[in-house]
C-alpha cells in the first residue's frame, strides 16, 4: 500500500484513484491464484512431460488487462496439460504506447507525450502479471529480451521524421506497422478520425514507435523460438496486431481470442482478429448442421433474451439511469419507415474494411440526404448505445457529425440518442426496412424476418439473407424499391435462425470455469483442481485446446448437447 500512496500523491490530476485502484486488484482478486494447484505433483509431473513438446506462446503483453492475462494463464494451464511446452511473453515498460493507455487516464496530454505509461501504468502492468505467471511456473519473455538502444533511437527516429501522411500506410521490415499504430492512435482517442485532435499526431507518432518496436521484438522471437503457435487477445492494435504480422511472417500458427457476448463463452478464430474471420467464414461451415426444431427452439428463446440482456455478460442495454423518454411514441409509424443502425464510429473505422462507402459516417451521410428526397418516406436513425455504455465510449459522436453535416434534419428523418433506453428491437419490428454499415444485429433482425440492406462489411453480409450492397449505386438502387412489400419469406428466415445458432451457440465457445464478476475485471477464472482442465472434462476447453494445438477448427458442436437436453 505504500506504493500506491505514493502513486496517487503524486498524480493527483491524472486519475490516480483509478489507477491505484487498478494496482490494488492486480495484486488480489484480478488474476487467479495458481500457487496451490501449481505446488501438486501431479502439476510439476504435466511440465516435465510437457518440455520439449510442441510450443506455444501465449502473447499476452499487457499485464494491466486482467481479463486477458487470467484468461491466458488458464490456457497456458490446460496447454501444458495437454503436452505443450507453453511460455508467455509480457511487456516489461519497453513500449512509448500500447493498447492500455486511453486518453481519459491521460488529461494531462503532455505527460503522456512525454513519458508514455513508463511512470504510471507500466507501473502496475508487468509485476503483478509476472509474479501470477511465476507461481504457474511458466517461463515468461520479455519485451526487454530482444529489444537495445540501437533499436529504440531507430524507431524513435523513423517515428519523428516520416511525414504524417505516409505514416498509416508504412511497412517496417514487412509489417504494416503505420496501420496498427493508426488503430492504436484512433482506439486512445476513441474517435474515428485524428483531425480534430490538436495532439493527434503527436500521438500516433508514439503508437508508431510503438508498433515498430513491437515488430523488431517479436520478429527476433519467432526467429528464436521455434513455436508452432501464437495466442493472443484481440488481433488488432499495439502490440497484438504487430505480433500477429510477425508470427505469420515466420510461418507460426495465429489463434485469436476475445470474450463473447453470452455468459461463459469467448470466440476464437485462427489467423486473425474475430471481426474479419467471422465475414470470410465459408457457409459449409453451419449450411450443412442438421437444423431441428429443438434447436429451433433454443436460438429463438436466446434471440427473445437479447431483448433485456438476461443470458448475456456483454451487453450494451441501458440499465438504470438511462433516459425516460419514449422517443419510439413520438414516430408515426403508420408512414413508411426504415430504420438506420449506425456503429461506434472509431470501432467501425477499426474492425471493418470499406465496402460501398469510403466510411461508414459517408455511408450515414448520403442516407440521410437521400432520404431528404423522399418525403414519402421516413428514416428513424438509431445511433449505437455503446457510444455512452461501451468499455470505452466513443469521443466521436453520431448526433454532433450529423449537426455538423445537416445543420437542420430534414423533417422526415428522426434521430433516437445513444443515451435513449427505446429498444433496437422494437424499432426494427416495426419498420419497413433496416440499414446497416457493420453491426451484428442484422444477424438477429434477419432472424425475426426484418428485411436487412448491408451497406459495409458485416457478418451477415454474404449469408444468403440480406440485400448486400457491393457499390454505392447498388445500394441506392436498393433504396429505390423501399417500401419493400413483405416480410422475409420463410425459408430465408429458417436460414437466419440456422447461421444464428451457428454464431451465437457455436462460434461462442463456453468455458465452465469462467464466472461472471461485476466491474473490472467482467469475468473471474475459477480453478478448484488440475481435474478441471484435463482433457475430456470441459467440452469448450477441449475445442480451444485442439484449435490452438492441431488447427482445428474454433466451433462448438453446441447442437448435441441442445438435443441432448431436448430428448
Amino acid at each position: 500500500m505504500r506504493r500506491l500512496r505514493g502513486v496517487v500523491t503524486r498524480h493527483r490530476l491524472w486519475r490516480p484513484l483509478r489507477l491505484a485502484r487498478q494496482a490494488l486488484i492486480a495484486r488480489t482478486t484480478a488474476y487467479p491464484d495458481w500457487s496451490k494447484l501449481a505446488a501438486a505433483p501431479a502439476w510439476q509431473g504435466a511440465r516435465a512431460a510437457a518440455a520439449g513438446g510442441q510450443r506455444v506462446l501465449v502473447a499476452t503483453s499487457i499485464g494491466v488487462n486482467h481479463a486477458a492475462a487470467s484468461l491466458e494463464s488458464l490456457l497456458a494451464a490446460a496447454l501444458t496439460l495437454r503436452g505443450a511446452e507453453v511460455e508467455v511473453l509480457l511487456c516489461d515498460r519497453a513500449l512509448p504506447a500500447c493498447m492500455a493507455c486511453q486518453q481519459d487516464w491521460y488529461p494531462d496530454r503532455a505527460r503522456f507525450l512525454a513519458h508514455g505509461p513508463a511512470r504510471d501504468l507500466c507501473r502496475v502492468c508487468y509485476e503483478p502479471a509476472r509474479k501470477m505467471l511465476d507461481a504457474l511456473g511458466c517461463r515468461v519473455r520479455r519485451y526487454g529480451e530482444f529489444l537495445t538502444s540501437e533499436d529504440r533511437a531507430e524507431a524513435e527516429a523513423v517515428a519523428s521524421r516520416l511525414p504524417v501522411a505516409e505514416i498509416k500506410d508504412h511497412v517496417h521490415d514487412g509489417i504494416p506497422v503505420g496501420w496498427h499504430a493508426w488503430s492504436g492512435a484512433l482506439r486512445f482517442f476513441a474517435t474515428g478520425t485524428l483531425e480534430d485532435e490538436p495532439e493527434g499526431e503527436s500521438v500516433l507518432r508514439r503508437y508508431l514507435a510503438a508498433a515498430i518496436l513491437t515488430a523488431r521484438a517479436a520478429d527476433r522471437l519467432f526467429a528464436d523460438g521455434r513455436y508452432s503457435a501464437v495466442v493472443l487477445h484481440h488481433g488488432i492494435y499495439v502490440p497484438q496486431g504487430a505480433i500477429v504480422d510477425a508470427a505469420r511472417r515466420h510461418g507460426v500458427r495465429v489463434a485469436t481470442w476475445n470474450p463473447a457476448y453470452r455468459r461463459g463463452c469467448f470466440i476464437f478464430s485462427h489467423h486473425e482478429t474475430y471481426h474479419h474471420s467471422l465475414m470470410t467464414e465459408p457457409t459449409s461451415t453451419w449450411e450443412s448442421m442438421k437444423w431441428t426444431p429443438a434447436l429451433r427452439r433454443a436460438i429463438s428463446d436466446y434471440l427473445e433474451s437479447r431483448r433485456t440482456g438476461t443470458e448475456d455478460w456483454i451487453t450494451f442495454l441501458h440499465r438504470q439511469g438511462a433516459a425516460e423518454k419514449d422517443e419510439l411514441a413520438e414516430i408515426d409509424f403508420s408512414r413508411p419507415t426504415v430504420a438506420l443502425l449506425t456503429n461506434v464510429v472509431w470501432d467501425a473505422q477499426l474492425h471493418y474494411p470499406a465496402n460501398a462507402f469510403p466510411s461508414m459516417l459517408d455511408w450515414l451521410i448520403e442516407t440521410v440526404a437521400w432520404f431528404a428526397r423522399r418525403p414519402d418516406l421516413q428514416l428513424v436513425i438509431r445511433v449505437h448505445p455503446a457510444e455512452v455504455t461501451g468499455a470505452l465510449p466513443s469521443r466521436q459522436k453520431v448526433v454532433d457529425v450529423l449537426a455538423r453535416a445537416f445543420p437542420r434534419l430534414p423533417s422526415n428523418v428522426h434521430v433516437i440518442p445513444p443515451e435513449s433506453a427505446a429498444s433496437t428491437y422494437a424499432l426494427a419490428e416495426r419498420c419497413n426496412a433496416v440499414l446497416i454499415y457493420g453491426t451484428k444485429t442484422g444477424v438477429e433482425l434477419a432472424s425475426r424476418g426484418v428485411p436487412v440492406i448491408v451497406a459495409g462489411e458485416a457478418w451477415i453480409r454474404g449469408k444468403g439473407m440480406t440485400v448486400d450492397a457491393a457499390s454505392a449505386a447498388d445500394y441506392f438502387a436498393a433504396l429505390e424499391r423501399l417500401p419493400l412489400p413483405d416480410r422475409l419469406p420463410p425459408e430465408t428466415v429458417e436460414r437466419a435462425l440456422r447461421y444464428a445458432f451457428h454464431f451465437f451457440f457455436r462460434r461462442m465457445i463456453p468455458l465452465g470455469m469462467t464466472r461472471p464478476a461485476r466491474g473490472w475485471p467482467p469475468y473471474s477464472v475459477e480453478v478448484s483442481s488440475l481435474d478441471e482442465l484435463a482433457p475430456g472434462r470441459d467440452p469448450g476447453l477441449d475445442v480451444v485446446c485442439r484449435g490452438i494445438l492441431e488447427g482445428a477448427p474454433f466451433v462448438y458442436e453446441a447442437e448435441k448437447s441442445v438435443e441432448d437436453l431436448a430428448a
